[in-house]
């Protein structure tokens, strides 16, 4: 039993280095001449240690192109490749600008061990720098007779291409950039920076502007659609008075639909209400017999003489000059004479 947990314990120093590995993305595509940030994640025994991005997938004929031990650039924006480590975050970050298509390949993010028996920690992603066109939004929705505005990018290549902006399926419909890289009549305007993007606005939009379009650049081109909608329409409201009397109309707001907590609130005030009346009546009730009870204990023998003279008023005999009589003190017999 003590030799498997001995080999156990042996390897505990080793679970850390397995479960806490560098890691990244395994590939990334990026539009040629657009910049890239790739992000490097590692373990907190790796917080103090240097970072490095290289070129290649073999450490020993990595090209070096940026660590964390070297001076920073005073102009981080004329750098190819930067790297900023955030030990936080457990994470840093490489930056390349202005990427080209002989750019594409492995690279490697590694954290350096250092030692001879201690490989450094790396890992690997495959970069692709592709040539072509993108576009922001592929669908646009615009409300007739408002305005819309169509975003495309182009890789480097393209920057002194001519630009167009069709309609599908109709290429006498095309529209094309001059040679200060704009185009603009009543309805359509297109501006090409130079910068890899170019924007296409639709104005005044009608219904028949609903369809699909072509944003183009040399011969790359990618599709648009666009989807007018009707513009809402509102009833007027006429309100006639008579000459000789002024009449003000008042318009009520709708019914208020009821809901969950109008409702909840509602039954709260029910069963206030439902508690004072049953406390109300649970008063009256023992009012009421506690005014019995005292009728109840009243003397009995004059609950005896209203019984008797209850009798008597039956006969039609006057009871006027009648006397009642006490036999003695402690009796409780009545006589009537």
């Amino acid at each position: 039993m003590l030799q498997p947990f001995l080999i156990v314990l042996s390897l505990l120093p080793w679970f850390p280095a397995f479960l806490c590995r560098v890691t990244t993305e395994g590939e990334h595509a990026v539009m040629e001449g657009q910049p890239l940030t790739v992000p490097c994640h590692y373990g907190p025994q790796y917080a103090g240690y240097v970072k490095y991005w290289c070129q290649g997938k073999m450490r020993e004929f990595c090209t070096s192109l940026a660590r964390t031990d070297e001076p920073r650039s005073a102009n981080p924006a004329e750098e190819k490749v930067s790297i900023f480590d955030d030990p936080v975050q457990l994470v840093f970050t490489v930056t390349m600008s202005n990427l080209k298509e002989g750019d594409s390949g492995w690279y490697m993010c590694g954290v350096e061990i250092g030692g001879a028996w201690s490989a450094d920690d790396v890992a690997y992603t495959n970069i692709k720098v592709i040539h072509g066109m993108s576009v922001v939004n592929s669908r646009l929705i615009g409300e007739e007779g408002s305005s819309i505005t169509v975003e495309c990018h182009y890789s480097e290549r393209y920057r002194e291409s001519e630009k167009k902006w069709c309609r599908s399926g109709d290429w006498s419909s095309c529209l094309l950039t001059g040679s200060d890289g704009s185009y603009e009549d009543t309805s359509v305007a297109i501006s090409d920076d130079r910068t890899r993007t170019f924007t296409i606005t639709l104005k005044k939009l009608q219904m028949r502007d609903t369809g699909w379009y072509w944003c183009s650049a040399g011969q790359q081109q990618i599709a648009v659609h666009v989807l007018v909608t009707p513009r809402p329409t509102t009833a007027a409201v006429s309100v006639t008075s008579t000459p000789k009397t002024s009449q003000s109309v008042a318009y009520l707001p709708p019914p208020k639909p009821i809901t969950k907590e109008s409702w909840n609130s509602h039954s709260h005030i029910l069963e206030s209400l439902l508690v004072c009346a049953s406390i109300m009546l649970l008063v009256g009730l023992v009012i009421l017999a506690r005014k019995l009870w005292k009728q109840h204990k009243q003397d009995p023998v004059l609950r005896q003489v209203k019984e008797i003279q209850a009798r008597h008023n039956e006969y039609s005999g006057d009871l006027q000059n009648s006397a009642v009589v006490f036999l003695n003190r402690d009796s409780q017999d009545v006589r009537i004479y």
